[in-house]
């Protein structure tokens, strides 16, 4: 008997099976419920997909069929067209909850979130006269509003909507408020980035948070990389990254117990130094670090 449920599972979870002479039964056949052992296929939704990392991790999903099913959220129809993502791409702006809701509609397994204030350099810098060019963040696009509240906002949807992990992609240099970063546009980003990872770390919700270091438009999967804590890499000459294998760590904290509620930086040894990482259960396994 057990052995034909097992193989009566792989085709259907409801079957019938011949009644049993031996039991004292008659002819005919006995219906048994059998609910099927393949899982159903997570649902991810990748928030900031118009970016240039986002872009690669939504592309990176889509690749992986049998793995995910994947959503994108951006905020304009522009970026969506860019993606081509067709019904899977969602326009909403991470600051309203309320225009969240059509992302999120049907249940949403994981949470990938890469959304960002992007500075912007003022008009006028001319480069050629040298000097260095001053920086303002558009209204609404603030900081402030976008990797805390935004995010903020991302953080309370997904647990109102029973998500089951959340990856924030950050940057590393958030432990030093005198980092010049924060002084772009007067828009203190990486404080209002940890002040995000913080809340994430606290609210329940099983999550990975990844600090980047400076991310580098090459090729990916063929560094070493690295993983460290409290911006031990940034005094180091290994402080950058690929965008590709920062997506790359993205999808693959999806998949391994040990990257959940571990929040560590992530850079690479440069190019044809070290061996190419595969084993990323191993490189979570190497965190320790929740906050």
């Amino acid at each position: 008997m057990a052995a034909a449920i097992a193989a009566a599972d792989k085709w259907r979870p409801g079957f019938c099976l011949p009644r049993s002479k031996k039991a004292g039964h008659g002819r005919g056949r006995s219906c048994i419920v059998v609910t099927s052992s393949v899982s159903p296929i997570p649902t991810v939704l990748v928030a900031g997909a118009g970016g240039r990392t986002g872009r690669l991790v939504f592309d990176k999903l889509k690749q992986r069929t049998q793995e995910f099913s994947a959503r994108g959220l951006v905020r304009s129809v522009e970026s969506k067209q860019k993606i081509n993502g067709g019904d899977d791409v969602f326009i909403g702006d991470i600051t309203k909850p309320e225009s969240l809701s059509d992302a999120f509609a049907g249940g949403i397994d994981a949470l990938v979130i890469l959304t960002s204030a992007v500075p912007k350099i003022k008009p006028g810098f001319d480069p050629s006269k040298g000097g260095r060019p001053e920086f303002y963040f558009e209204d609404g696009a603030f900081p402030e509003q976008v990797d805390w509240l935004g995010q903020k906002t991302q953080i309370d949807t997904a647990k109102s909507a029973g998500v089951k992990q959340i990856v924030l992609v950050g940057s590393m240099g958030g432990t030093d408020e005198n980092h010049p970063l924060n002084s772009l546009g007067n828009g203190k980003i990486l404080i209002w980035k940890r002040k995000a990872e913080e809340y994430l770390s606290e609210s329940g919700i099983p999550y990975t948070i990844i600090r980047a270091g400076g991310l580098l438009d090459k090729e990916g999967g063929v560094r070493e990389l690295l993983v460290g804590k409290n911006d031990e890499l940034l005094k180091t000459d290994t402080k950058s990254l690929p965008r590709s294998d920062v997506a790359e760590v993205c999808i693959q904290a999806l998949l391994f117990e040990e990257a959940k509620n571990k929040a560590f930086d992530l850079a690479s040894k440069p190019e044809g130094e070290g061996a190419a990482t595969r084993d990323f259960k191993s490189l979570f396994s190497q965190v320790s670090t929740k906050f």
